[in-house]
């Protein structure tokens, strides 16, 4: 199970919100690619990249702290947030990046999504953001009425590379993961299961690891930053 430390970016800082809310955000560092490379020098294998200014403007906003991460650090990276045309997701690949994340158009324009998996094969992640089992979209700003498994079924033939379930109430609030949803997510889809959201200790992890179905890895961000996760112990504790 591969562990994603998390930056994510607001108004070009390493921040991590509570529970999604923007006003809610306490800021991490103020240079993104120092943080990158710590990440990788501690040995983390993939970094976990989100645009939260993006996600509600619709389009890319951290586009320069991105780049500066691209250009500092040579593990693979994944982004999400703002990312809704062809375009941008073109964009960003041919920066470097090493998958996108789909969010908000997975559930408004879900043949956009088919199409960037079919153009850019293990390079498309679909990101589901959810509320008691519901997904929310735009910066998780706004609630559907779509279930959780229902969205990830919607792409079992869609050639994705990954599903990315954050628990909105548990991101942030170093509260544990939903490891039960979590778990029944990744029995109800062929798709690899990334978990998000709450994950904030060395024990979260071995419950999502020994959830009694495979996951692909965990997504932390808060814990790390806060050292109630030490990221070169957690690494050698997921090594099969």
């Amino acid at each position: 199970m591969i562990l994603y430390p998390a930056i994510d970016l607001k108004d070009g800082q390493c921040v991590r919100l509570f529970k999604g809310v923007m006003d809610q955000a306490t800021v991490f560092s103020d240079d993104p690619a120092a943080q990158a490379r710590a990440f990788a020098a501690q040995g983390a294998e993939w970094l976990h990249l989100v645009d939260l200014n993006g996600a509600f403007a619709g389009k890319p906003v951290n586009a320069d702290a991105v780049d500066s991460i691209l250009a500092t650090v040579d593990i693979p990276c994944q982004l999400g947030g703002g990312i809704r045309d062809m375009a941008t997701i073109e964009a960003w690949l041919a920066k470097g990046l090493r998958r996108v994340i789909l969010g908000t158009v997975a559930v408004e324009n879900p043949d956009l999504v088919r199409q960037a998996a079919r153009a850019f094969p293990g390079q498309i992640a679909v990101g589901i953001d959810a509320r008691a089992g519901r997904v929310a979209t735009k910066g998780w700003a706004e609630e559907t009425d779509v279930q959780v498994t229902d969205l990830a079924r919607a792409f079992e033939d869609a050639g994705v590379a990954a599903i990315i379930y954050t628990d909105i109430d548990r991101d942030g609030a170093m509260q544990g993961p939903n490891v039960a949803a979590t778990a029944a997510l990744a029995r109800a889809t062929t798709i690899p299961v990334i978990a998000s959201g709450g994950v904030s200790s060395l024990a979260d992890l071995i419950a999502l690891r020994d959830c009694g179905t495979p996951l692909n890895g965990a997504i932390s961000g808060r814990a790390l930053y806060d050292g109630k996760l030490d990221l070169a112990e957690a690494l050698k504790t997921l090594k099969p």
